[in-house]
């Protein structure tokens, strides 16, 4: 380790390593910074459960990793990244009929929509045709050059500035569609009759035509230990098992990037932020909590509906209604009687994560922040509701509350995975008002973390955006 870096990142997550990488590709010295003893933030994967049941422990479809601009200019397949697509993105079971299915085509999603299926590629067709001038426009903070095309991409802001509900209701008339819509919209962690609610389920939804929701071979660890071997090839560092505790520990630099959520920048940063700052991060809110269990199975889910064996993710919360009460339920503080569940079967898919013949599963269920109440049984309630058997299916179960979700990775506040609230307030001015969303008042020194534009998921695209900032605010490019 040298004393002195052109760039030093706090956090070997996606964002963090992102944020490295651009600064690599401008030619400049990096260290990375992470504080456990493992590179991966959101993305790791570990045998959770038993030998040989490889887990993600967070994010582990990527819907948007595949969509990302920067990922999509990087060369991670010669670093060992590969995508795998299920057939089906996701599906959306009911007590009763056939589950809905969120397919590749247009047309074949419509199908499973009843008499909502001409509505359905009604509102969702022109905006596939542009998806990737969406993406440049959206997955990122706002600028002028991709706001350029206002007819096309107002055909996807104005109903996105929409709550779920609203959108619902306007284009759909039965509950298939309302419900395949509400599972994909409660992505959010928003109650889906708030605004922009309506955002995230047109965004996923569009995805999963345009690109598909794939998984990474492997698991999420990939898609880590893929970016971090091409930044070790720029010349890159990374330190493990290193918490930074105060800026003044870090070797000296021209920039620092933290990966790193409000709260833990005014601890580390306290001496360098001016108090009025520092009192507007202070106010920065965090989101509800998830609760998490990983399962290891004897064999793939017994779905009432075999269709749900072709699909990577499930949605699991019955009607529209149904899920709106679980998701008003959480943002008033309760944990949800009925919880709706968000579930992948990445074992149907790779066959790397676990044993010839058994399976894993992945699955959680948003609750109130911190929340410390055991959702368990209620997870599983709702999983045999759809899938009656499946707990004579399970070897063995991980557990995650939001208490423990805070302790695996110190940037879930409260078990919040997503870096913090994403209503209209705090989705564009994540994490605070500033000309440039990542800089700080501290000369050189920017916020990098979801907390920032664009928000959650694994994409990079923070990270990628506050290294664009620090280089051209330091004239580097």
């Amino acid at each position: 380790m040298k004393t002195s870096y052109d760039a030093v990142i706090i956090g070997a997550g996606p964002n963090g390593l992102a944020a490295a990488v651009t600064m690599a590709q401008a030619g400049h010295s990096v260290i990375v910074f992470e504080a456990s003893e493992t590179i991966g933030g959101g993305a790791r994967t570990k045998e959770l459960t038993l030998p040989s049941f490889k887990h993600d422990v967070c994010s582990a479809i990527h819907p948007l990793g595949i969509s990302s601009p920067f990922f999509r200019a990087l060369p991670l397949e010669q670093y060992g990244l590969t995508w795998l697509h299920p057939p089906t993105p996701a599906a959306h079971p009911l007590d009763d009929g056939p589950a809905m299915l969120l397919e590749r085509s247009l047309w074949d999603t419509g199908e499973t929509l009843a008499c909502d299926g001409w509505a359905y590629k009604k509102l969702m067709g022109p905006l596939v045709e542009h998806w990737d001038m969406i993406v440049q426009a959206f997955l990122g903070p706002l600028r002028v050059k991709p706001l350029l095309h206002p007819y096309e991409l107002a055909q996807f802001a104005l109903p996105a500035l929409r709550s779920a509900k609203d959108l619902a209701l306007h284009y759909f008339q039965g509950k298939r569609a309302r419900a395949l819509w509400a599972g994909i919209c409660a992505h959010a962690l928003l109650p889906l009759d708030q605004p922009p609610s309506a955002a995230f389920g047109l965004m996923l939804a569009l995805a999963g035509h345009a690109v598909g929701w794939p998984l990474a071979r492997g698991g999420s660890q990939s898609i880590v230990d893929a970016l971090a071997a091409y930044l070790c090839d720029l010349g890159g560092e990374i330190v493990t098992g290193v918490e930074i505790h105060s800026l003044s520990a870090l070797p000296s630099a021209q920039t620092i990037l933290c990966d790193i959520t409000p709260k833990q920048l005014v601890n580390i940063a306290s001496d360098y932020l001016p108090q009025g700052y520092k009192h507007r991060l202070q106010r920065f809110r965090y989101g509800p909590g998830s609760f998490k269990v990983d399962y290891a199975l004897d064999g793939p889910i017994p779905w009432k509906d075999e269709a749900c064996l072709r699909a990577g993710t499930v949605h699991l919360g019955g009607s529209f209604e149904e899920i709106m009460t679980s998701e008003w339920q959480v943002a008033h503080g309760m944990p949800p009687e009925q919880p709706y569940v968000l579930l992948t079967q990445a074992s149907l898919f790779d066959d790397t994560r676990a044993p010839a013949g058994k399976h894993t599963a992945w699955v959680y269920c948003h609750v109130p922040h911190s929340s410390t109440f055991d959702m368990t049984e209620r997870i599983e309630a709702q999983i045999e509701r759809f899938a009656p058997g499946f707990r004579d299916c399970i070897l063995a179960r991980h557990v995650m509350n939001p208490v423990a979700l805070e302790q695996y990775n110190a940037n879930y506040i409260g078990g919040d995975i997503s870096g913090g609230v994403q209503d209209f307030w705090q989705l564009f001015t994540r994490p605070a008002p500033r000309l440039i969303p990542y800089s700080t008042p501290a000369r050189n020194v920017y916020i990098c973390s979801s907390s920032t534009p664009p928000g959650p998921a694994v994409h990079g695209m923070c990270g990628h955006f506050a290294a664009k900032a620090a280089l051209d605010a330091g004239k580097w490019v």
